[in-house]
């Protein structure tokens, strides 16, 4: 059930964790985050995203992904503004949306040729004289869609027609699969790039949960507001942290790759063991660590299968409409763990599917 990889960070990582330690960085972070760091996520931009953001004023590195978002929303919501968020998405986002005094527009998504599609007509429909910001993650959390270039594009074309903001995490970019590829929306235009905030961390491309380190990158202006708010709430990242970030980013990214390998070994796993399931189709992901799974078919409510599946069953998966109600009918399927734990659990899973 849990979004959580389950490698060890890399050793070279945490070497250069501990080597910072005992050279004394544990006094107080630079606010913005230590330059080195910010210089590494620069050149980590440009080299895998195609973007050119000035390190001194157009990055800010956040205690985590989750403050990054929401030192964003605090930068930019009044009372009263609305956030226009996918249905089915991350429920993480609703409360510091809420928190921060906004209210959530939500745009349905419709599953199409086996995937999640989100339309702009839908969002075209959903905006109001109080909308403000588009946040949404791709690969897409949970439902698995990598938004390709011309999905990326006409979703754009709202954006700077109704001169909003987005938001744009981007946690799992190097984790796709079949020639899927991550874009950031930032690299499409010059006036998208103006409005965009890409939200980052490491947690899922190094396997640093535990370190609580991220990073945001848009125009100066959108960055120092973040910034004023940033400092309302956290000193950011201890430097040591920050020294093993920049390793991670600006070292060797062979361990990316093996566990992406890993990751699409675990992929396949679910979608054979799943293949013949009476009633349950796998919408195959295009990126993260989840599968969905299609059980309309079984005409039973999707948290009444989850909680059998948890009470008959012995396996924990969540319900779709956990993330939203265009997510009734669907089951979503952790791969974040592999190994024997996922085998069982997918025999587990598979029976207990059988059985209803």
């Amino acid at each position: 059930m849990r979004g959580e990889p389950d490698f060890e960070t890399p050793g070279h990582i945490v070497d250069a964790g501990a080597t910072a330690m005992k050279a004394g960085r544990t006094r107080y972070p630079d606010n913005r985050g230590e330059k080195p760091l910010r210089q590494a996520i620069a050149a980590k931009l440009a080299r895998d995203n195609g973007l050119s953001h000035d390190a001194d004023s157009e990055i800010l590195v956040t205690t985590g992904a989750t403050l990054g978002i929401h030192a964003a929303l605090t930068a930019l919501l009044d009372e009263g503004d609305e956030v226009l968020l996918p249905d089915p998405i991350y429920d993480a986002y609703q409360s510091p949306i809420l928190l921060c005094g906004g209210r959530i527009r939500s745009v349905r998504s419709t599953i199409e040729q086996g995937r999640f599609a989100f339309r702009p007509e839908a969002i075209e429909a959903a905006v109001t004289p109080a909308s403000r910001v588009l946040l949404l993650n791709t690969p897409w959390n949970p439902v698995g869609t990598v938004l390709r270039e011309d999905e990326l594009r006409a979703i754009g074309d709202v954006v700077v027609r109704h001169n909003l903001v987005w938001i744009s995490d981007e946690i799992y970019e190097a984790i796709t699969y079949d020639g899927a590829r991550h874009i950031s929306p930032a690299v499409l235009s010059d006036e998208l790039r103006a409005r965009t905030i890409i939200i980052n961390s490491l947690s899922k491309t190094y396997a640093m949960t535990g370190w609580r380190v991220g990073y945001c990158a848009a125009a100066a202006p959108i960055i120092e507001r973040m910034f004023l708010a940033l400092q309302q709430s956290s000193r950011g990242p201890a430097t040591f942290v920050q020294d093993a970030a920049a390793a991670a980013i600006s070292g060797p990214q062979d361990c990316v790759g093996r566990m992406r390998d890993e990751y699409a070994a675990r992929r396949q796993l679910v979608l054979t063991t799943l293949a013949d399931t009476p009633g349950v189709r796998v919408l195959a992901p295009e990126g993260g660590f989840f599968a969905m799974l299609d059980v309309r078919e079984t005409g039973v409510p999707s948290n009444e299968i989850r909680q059998r599946l948890l009470n008959d069953s012995g396996v924990a998966v969540v319900h779709g409409a956990a993330y939203g109600p265009a997510g009734e009918g669907t089951l979503r399927v952790s791969f974040g763990s592999g190994g024997d734990t996922l085998a069982r659990g997918l025999a587990q899973l598979r029976d207990g599917l059988r059985a209803l």
